[in-house]
């Protein structure tokens, strides 16, 4: 009868239990793991039967895919090829270490199918994009800033992590599109003249132009505003093409605005000096004429603008004279103190010239009406009457009044003494006469006279005489007549 026969194991002790019998490592294919872990999931690991291999490569594939797609630089695709050469090639030396290998087919279809899917997904995702790309380089070369960024918004999260570095220049050119959006509606502000959104418009174009590439989208833009001008208001128009033509040239395609100044400045210069003098600003509108002439002294429209400057000039001048006219209220006062000339005024000349009379208009206001006149631009010559004094004696007469002791035995009677100011209206300059002697009617037989208070003290040894209005008139025709000089 056989027993059975135990071996002794001379390194267990007596009574221990024996260890259970290892179960060797599973055959395996060097071909389907290195084909798994191609596929950048690990899944050769896992046909490897380490779990812990396979997590980690699939977290380091994700972290590198996201490092790509953030930083979209070529150091990061380089860095997940080397990711996946290292990845595959370890699959296949980890499965060669093995005892046994086998072929197993099934495995080899498998990983090699879901290798080959990513790696074609990869592949279709990047020439997409490089399309993509290409498209919106043509815009942005095209100036077509609307195109380019339709273009690059087909790009998604697919096109990032197969494709990051391609497809992250055109982010660029979005957000470029973006700025020149703004720098247009600022530029579209500033029509009205704003110089405040004018500059930040081309602030934000010369921001644009300093990356390469943006000449041409950036010309649109600029385009599109400088073909707006001339706007409607001419002075709108001149404020922007003074800007414009002032501006710091950049040696860039913002210097054309230039061009466009020098086009439509001299037009918007004189159409705004005329709507100026319609609303009786005529010193800004001498102004913009003035500045035509010494900008664009060779233009055809320089006849135009002296012109303009001559009669906002007598605009001017005449405003001046009507406050100053409006300020008299004597010989001290307003125009017969400070005068002023009104080169628009008719000529002092030969014969008869019409005059404003200011001051002391007790006899002046005697005048027949075609000599007088109280539109400053109308009159030749302002007449400063100052108030009525003793002139040259002409007959002493005695008189006698039985019911006053002190009425004098003599009465003087005088003419009519006005000193005067004489301004020729067209030079401000002072003319002669200085004043002027009213003859009239002397010593009547009965004179009249007031007094006040309880006691008659008779009339005062000096009066003027009476005086007609033919009296006036004669006395004042040689300020309002001026004579012919014989040669």
């Amino acid at each position: 009868m056989d027993h059975p026969t135990h071996e002794h194991d001379p390194f267990r002790s007596p009574g221990e239990p024996p260890e259970p019998p290892r179960t060797p490592p599973a055959p395996c294919d060097p071909v389907a793991a290195a084909l798994g872990n191609a596929s950048l999931l690990g899944i050769g690991y896992l046909l490897l039967g380490h779990r812990w291999l396979a997590a980690l490569a699939a977290l380091g594939t994700v972290m590198l895919l996201g490092l790509t797609a953030s930083a979209a630089a070529a150091w990061c695709e380089i860095l997940l090829l080397l990711w996946w050469v290292s990845g595959t090639a370890h699959g296949w030396f980890l499965a060669r270490g093995r005892a046994e290998h086998v072929v197993r087919r099934g495995q080899r279809a498998g990983t090699l199918a879901v290798t080959v899917a990513v790696l074609l997904t990869a592949v279709l995702l990047r020439v997409d994009a490089y399309g993509i790309e290409d498209r919106v380089n043509e815009a942005r070369e095209g100036g077509d800033c609307g195109t380019a960024v339709d273009a690059q918004a087909e790009v998604w999260f697919g096109h990032r992590l197969a494709a990051a570095p391609v497809v992250d220049p055109g982010d660029a050119v979005v957000e470029a599109c973006h700025r020149l959006e703004r720098a247009a509606s600022t530029l579209a502000a500033g029509r009205d003249g704003s110089v405040e959104n004018l500059e930040e418009g081309f602030a934000v174009l010369a921001l644009v132009l300093r990356k390469p590439g943006n000449e041409n989208t950036v010309a649109t833009v600029l385009d599109a505003f400088l073909d707006d001008l001339p706007t409607k208001d001419p002075c709108d128009t001149a404020d922007i093409t003074d800007w414009l033509r002032d501006r710091e040239p950049t040696r860039d395609v913002l210097d054309r605005s230039a061009d466009t100044a020098a086009r439509t400045g001299p037009a918007a210069l004189v159409g705004c000096g005329d709507d100026l003098m319609d609303e009786d600003d005529w010193q800004q509108a001498r102004a913009r004429y003035q500045r035509l002439l010494d900008e664009y002294p060779d233009d055809a429209r320089t006849k135009e603008a002296r012109s303009g400057v001559e009669k906002a000039g007598r605009a001017i001048e005449l405003d001046t004279v009507r406050r100053l006219v409006e300020a008299t209220t004597d010989t001290s006062t307003g125009y017969c103190d400070t005068p002023a000339k009104y080169s628009g005024a008719p000529p002092y000349r030969k014969g008869s010239n019409r005059a404003l009379f200011l001051g002391d208009t007790e006899y002046t206001d005697k005048l027949p009406r075609d000599w007088r006149t109280s539109d400053p631009a109308k009159a030749a010559l302002v007449v400063c009457a100052d108030t009525a004094e003793n002139g040259a004696a002409v007959e002493t007469c005695y008189y006698e009044n039985d019911l006053s002791e002190y009425l004098p035995h003599q009465v003087t009677f005088h003419k009519v003494k006005i000193p005067l100011k004489v301004y020729e209206l067209r030079t401000g300059k002072r003319v002669d006469p200085r004043e002027v002697q009213i003859s009239g009617g002397s010593c009547p037989r009965v004179l009249h006279y007031e007094y006040y208070g309880p006691t008659d003290l008779g009339p005062g040894g000096d009066e003027f005489v009476s005086t007609a209005r033919s009296d006036v008139r004669d006395a004042f025709r040689p300020v309002v007549f001026r004579p012919a000089v014989e040669r």
